[in-house]
C-alpha cells in the first residue's frame, strides 16, 4: 500500500485542515510559535501544518485541539471533513 502523502491529497483535506487550524489560531489571538509551544510542536511543523503540507496525525490534532480549548472534532468540522 502507498503511503499518504500531500501529492495524494486529492481533496485538499490537509490544506481545509490546516486553514481551520490556522483561523481558530487567529480568532484566539495566538501567535503561530505560541500555538506550537502550548501543543509541543515544533512551530516550523505548525507552519507547515497550517499551510497543510504535512500529513497530519491524529496524535497532533489531539494536541493541537487541547491547546486551543476544543475538541478535535472541532476542528475537522471547521474543516468540513
Amino acid at each position: 500500500m502507498a503511503r499518504i502523502s500531500v501529492e495524494h491529497d486529492k481533496d485538499s483535506s490537509l490544506m481545509r485542515l490546516g486553514a481551520a487550524v490556522r483561523a481558530r489560531r487567529k480568532a484566539l489571538g495566538l501567535s503561530q510559535e505560541a500555538l506550537a509551544d502550548a501543543a509541543g510542536i515544533d512551530r516550523a511543523h505548525m507552519g507547515k501544518i497550517e499551510r497543510g503540507e504535512r500529513n497530519v496525525t491524529f496524535l497532533n490534532i489531539v494536541r493541537i485541539a487541547v491547546a486551543m480549548q476544543c475538541r478535535p472534532s472541532d476542528l475537522l468540522l471547521a474543516a468540513e471533513l
